[in-house]
């Protein structure tokens, strides 16, 4: 039995406790194609102050012969906010963390989980876990060009290899090499049979891998991705790693995210209501909508989980998913999505959310 803290102590530990600063990674939205574009990270910067937001993937060469602007571009109100790059030049990834730099992105992260037959044939994504020297030298090309934090989220194995040592070697390795912040999902992935959607269901989930590489790697900051569907289950993993990263659960259901300041990281502020957050999101719409053709239907397609489990959700969902309504009410699609739920009138019936998202 440990021995009571005498009130010097305790005080000291109060004071410890309250006052270290919690680390960035301890909640992270995950990079999701097609869906965290910065519509979406904005939306969702308005429900958390302290998530760590990320970018979908973009490529190397997407940002070297591409449209930047297209690409990179973001809000000031998404700090912090990380890139994805998927790449395997360590070259090309420099070049790249440089732009990135430049263009104010607070973290890079290299891309060595995706599963898809189409990133394998760029030679990038979890194929690259089999080569950890070469992932080695693009981390440490991108640590020599910036001085931004170089994360890498991969996942525990390649196809059905279960041996441990396989991602004890590939994160050693990029230890070794300077990384520091590791976002294991803690899946396999299975490079041939598979689609994307099947390899974040069908290798089981084993996370004793991620808690046995915190044991292996205390000094590495260790964030675990993979079926964190609620808040609950990121306070439990957090005793044992130091951050969790939600994936589509925070995009089907974002009210979850107005909890994590509180939760998470000890930041007890008013958020606001679902009513404001639609207001809020409207003048957003109003400011980037005029240079931006896409910024309403992305904004839409963001927020449509935003009343899951409530009274008027399918009216809802119905008005964002109907190009009737887009064409009707433009930049007002938002408002006129709430007020068919029945909110406008502070719809209290006992109508529920019974449809599967």
């Amino acid at each position: 039995m440990e021995k009571p803290l005498t009130v010097p102590e305790a005080i000291v530990a109060f004071f410890v406790k309250t006052m270290t600063p919690l680390n960035p990674w301890r909640f992270c939205v995950a990079p999701m194609l097609d869906w965290t574009d910065k519509h979406c990270r904005y939306f969702h910067r308005q429900l958390s102050r302290h998530a760590r937001l990320y970018t979908e993937m973009v490529t190397t060469g997407a940002i070297i012969f591409g449209d930047q602007h297209r690409h990179l571009d973001f809000n000031r109100e998404e700090h912090p906010v990380a890139l994805q790059l998927g790449g395997s030049d360590p070259a090309d990834l420099a070049r790249c963390a440089k732009i990135a730099k430049e263009w104010g992105y607070d973290e890079i992260n290299l891309n060595c989980g995706c599963p898809s037959e189409r990133v394998q044939r760029g030679s990038f994504g979890a194929c690259l876990m089999n080569e950890p020297e070469l992932v080695a030298d693009c981390c440490k090309a991108m640590l020599d060009a910036v001085d931004l934090d170089i994360t890498v989220k991969h996942r525990i194995g390649i196809d059905k290899v279960q041996d441990y040592g396989f991602v004890q070697h590939f994160v050693g390795t990029l230890f070794d090499a300077g990384v520091r912040t590791f976002i294991v999902h803690t899946r396999n992935a299975w490079l041939k049979g598979l689609s994307p959607k099947e390899n974040r269901e069908v290798p089981p989930l084993r996370r004793e891998v991620a808690f046995r590489l915190k044991e292996d790697f205390p000094q590495a900051t260790i964030v675990i991705n993979g079926q964190v569907e609620d808040l609950a289950t990121a306070e439990t993993l957090l005793e044992k790693v130091d951050g969790v990263m939600m994936g589509r659960a925070a995009y089907k259901n974002p009210w979850v995210l107005s909890e994590v300041d509180a939760r998470l990281f000890g930041d007890e502020h008013r958020v606001p209501t679902r009513e404001e957050l639609i207001d809020s999101m409207t003048l957003y719409l109003e400011r980037v909508a005029p240079t931006d053709v896409h910024a309403t239907r992305a904004t839409a397609k963001a927020m449509i989980g935003l009343l899951t489990g409530l009274a008027g959700a399918r009216f809802y969902r119905r008005t964002l998913s109907d190009p009737a309504a887009f064409a009707a009410t433009g930049t007002g699609v938002l408002k006129a999505a709430l007020a068919s739920a029945g909110w406008a009138e502070r719809l209290t019936d006992d109508r529920r959310d019974d449809d599967e998202f």
